[in-house]
């Protein structure tokens, strides 16, 4: 296939992307033709998948605002994907205009299109890295420049943790990224399941099994775990549009639809 300008070179057009069919869900248009087939192939399987997309991007926003509230101004964005209206920075700094962000993700296009973005952004950053590794992460040239592990920081994995199978030891990865974050640091965690509708959400599971990044589901108990050692902040851990909705309107009559558990823990 002809490779868009905006496409950095040695692309694997072989499989699909998650990140650029969540790009695809959520209406951008960073995406090939064979990530629009993956992305429309899961629709068919979970019919209102794009408002699962929607209702976890939300959390994101509202879990940034809610930390910011709490006082943190740099945030760390493992998993960002592919930018899309309403990134971390953007919301973050339009309160406060000097917070920091450092995103990361294991998609080229994702990392290449948020640097375009980020050029005239001194406090932002993207750096194409994989959540498995996260020391290199943490010493990255780009994190040491524009985030304070000595400070308080917003850790975001939105969408991210169920890339990573249970052999590659993701508790264990989180509590590396954990321990590396001062006291009064926050964590959010969205991850989707199959405990509400393990039929269609199985088949999605499934098909993703094709793409560069295959999920896996885990149960309510499962995701609490991955907040082992963190002080959970209220309502604790629920589907993604019970976490702190800003109107009535915004849960719907069936939020465990959405399919997504999410939370947000404080290091002691």
């Amino acid at each position: 296939m002809e490779r868009p300008d905006w496409a950095p070179e040695g692309i694997d057009l072989s499989k699909p992307s998650v990140a650029r069919a969540y790009d695809y869900w959520l209406g951008g248009s960073h995406n090939f033709a064979i990530d629009r087939e993956f992305a429309r192939q899961a629709i068919a399987a979970v019919p209102d998948l794009r408002l699962v997309a929607r209702a976890n991007r939300e959390f994101l926003h509202r879990a940034v605002r809610f930390m910011i509230d709490m006082g943190i101004r740099q945030f760390l964005d493992i998993g960002s994907g592919i930018p899309t209206v309403g990134n971390v920075h953007e919301i973050a700094q339009t309160i406060v205009p000097d917070a920091r962000v450092v995103y990361v993700d294991i998609d080229p296009v994702a990392v290449a299109h948020s640097e375009q973005i980020l050029s005239d952004n001194e406090f932002a950053a993207a750096i194409h890295e994989d959540l498995r590794r996260p020391e290199v992460i943490l010493d990255h040239p780009a994190t040491r420049a524009l985030l304070d592990l000595n400070q308080p920081v917003g850790l975001l994995l939105a969408s991210v943790v169920h890339a990573i199978p249970d052999e590659d030891d993701p508790y264990g990865i989180l509590n590396r990224l954990r321990t590396a974050l001062c006291p009064g640091s926050y964590v959010a965690i969205s991850h989707v399941t199959t405990d509400s509708r393990p039929q269609e959400m199985g088949e999605g599971a499934r098909l993703s099994g094709r793409t560069t990044t295959p999920v896996t589901a885990r149960t309510r108990a499962q995701v609490e775990r991955f907040f082992d050692g963190l002080e959970l902040v209220e309502p604790g851990v629920v589907w993604s549009p019970l976490w702190r909705p800003e109107s009535p309107e915004d849960v719907g009559d069936h939020p465990e639809r959405m399919s997504f558990y999410v939370g947000v823990g404080r290091t002691a």
